[in-house]
């Protein structure tokens, strides 16, 4: 395999793109698609990072021919994955060391940020890997593997090189679908995360404090014509699951005035557009999800947030979640950490969804449910904060509302984040509180809760 290149995807996690199976996030495809984009004949050849340790052997004999091995990774939120366990440094380090020949790219989170294990703690710092890999791309591996096979020559790739529009971008996620058939959960259960917008519509305010969506700099929008086009190749090779979960926001995609408030107005015509056209480009989809979506968006523009509830209703599948970074329902905490929304403002948000999203789909789920995300460890929490939060999640049960899940999270730290001269200080001294509160949370809320999502008697089809 002289011209061969080979595709290590040891998993990511980031606050706006998930890629542990079954999703498949963008980095390898964009980077299969830049390899392509220069050479249409290349052998790539994808590994999961769960392959590679099922089949060591298997592995070092294929990527010990390759001309180059680029390594995707990085989780810089805090979960429990059933579907593949992300890799760590020590085995990114064993895997640089034991393949000597080929030339080593290592790009992702991991480059920029760093990676992390587990909330409660901070972030482990790529830069004990320099030495391992040829190159360590801090900007966008897409881009430097792009470069790289261009020029020739990885002096003349520069690590830092950022994007700045999806000119490429689109043509690399309509040359890089077909390494979807190499997956291992391809014609079971893959959904593939789709890219809508890059950046965080806060960041001009700082953004909240322990997150690097920010740190990626201002907002960029995809055009709905890239992005259908990349649906239609991936339809094409059999893709019928797809998620629009790489944004901080779908409800502000498009947005009138991005970059110059901090909820900028949403454009309810360019969210529709975007999910007809992604209908006509796979029309027997099985699935269409969003992720994201900013409570404070929703509770300032709440005319154009219930237009657009109402879209995604009317285009998405059944059994769709907008998770809701309400992170604390603490006012002091809101304020030091510079959160996204008041206790009343996510309140407003989880009705709003409520309005139209409870009504069950032909599968026997609520349409779109609210999707609760909470952060410990962040600046003022105290023993208040606990309080304060359950007796927000108890005010949603009270009221009849529908969620459909709550994810209680310890603070994962970084670098350049405010969160990184705090460190692990306060949940550390908080500890015992979040075990007490986790419990409670799952016996007096997630229980009574989720006999109201699926009653007794549902009957739930694919």
């Amino acid at each position: 395999m002289e011209e061969g290149y080979v595709i290590v995807d040891g998993y990511t996690d980031e606050p706006a793109g998930l890629g542990v199976p079954p999703y498949l996030d963008v980095y390898p495809r964009y980077v299969a698609g830049a390899i392509w984009s220069n050479l249409p004949s290349a052998q790539v050849i994808y590994f999961t990072i769960d392959e590679v340790r099922r089949s060591l052997d298997v592995f070092l004999k294929i990527a010990s021919k390759a001309k180059a091995i680029i390594f995707i990774a990085g989780v810089s939120v805090p979960g429990k994955y059933l579907g593949g366990t992300p890799i760590s440094l020590e085995e990114l380090e064993f895997l640089s060391r034991v393949l000597e020949k080929p030339v080593k790219i290592l790009g992702g989170p991991v480059a920029i940020f760093g990676i992390g294990k587990e909330g409660g703690r901070i972030a482990e710092l790529p830069s004990r890997l320099g030495d391992s890999f040829d190159l360590v791309v801090r900007g966008d591996i897409e881009l430097a593997v792009y470069r790289f096979i261009r020029e020739r020559s990885l002096e003349k790739v520069d690590p830092y090189e950022r994007r700045t529009d999806f000119g490429l971008i689109d043509m690399f996620a309509v040359k890089g679908a077909k390494i979807v058939l190499q997956h291992p959960n391809y014609s079971r259960n893959l959904i593939i995360e789709l890219e809508t917008f890059r950046g965080c519509p806060r960041a001009i305010v700082g953004g909240c404090s322990f997150c690097i969506e920010p740190l990626y700099g201002k907002v960029i929008f995809r055009s709905v014509k890239g992005i259908a086009a990349e649906v239609k190749a991936l339809y094409s090779y059999g893709v019928k699951c797809f998620r629009l979960g790489r944004q901080t926001d779908i409800y502000s995609y498009m947005a009138h005035d991005t970059g110059k408030y901090e909820f900028p107005k949403p454009n309810p015509r360019a969210v529709e557009l975007l999910f007809k056209s992604i209908r006509n480009a796979a029309p027997n989809l099985k699935v269409l999800h969003i992720d994201n979506a900013n409570p404070g968006t929703l509770a300032n523009h709440p005319t154009e947030a219930r237009k657009i509830t109402k879209i995604i209703v009317k285009y998405h599948t059944p059994g769709d979640v907008a998770a809701l970074g309400v992170e604390s329902a603490d006012p002091k905490v809101i304020k030091l950490n510079n959160l996204k929304a008041s206790p009343e403002e996510s309140l407003e948000a989880v009705r709003i969804i409520n309005e139209m999203g409870a009504r069950r789909g032909y599968n026997g789920l609520p349409h779109l449910l609210p999707g609760i995300n909470f952060v410990f460890g962040l600046i003022g929490e105290t023993k208040e904060t606990y309080i304060l939060n359950y007796e927000f999640l108890k005010r949603i049960l009270e009221e009849g509302l529908l969620v459909r899940r709550i994810n209680l999270r310890q603070v994962l730290v970084f670098p350049r984040t405010r969160m990184w001269d705090v460190g692990t200080r306060v949940i550390n001294r908080n500890k015992q509180y979040f075990k007490v509160f986790k419990e409670k949370i799952r016996k007096e809320i997630d229980l009574p809760m989720f006999r109201r999502v699926v009653p007794r008697g549902t009957i739930l089809r694919e």
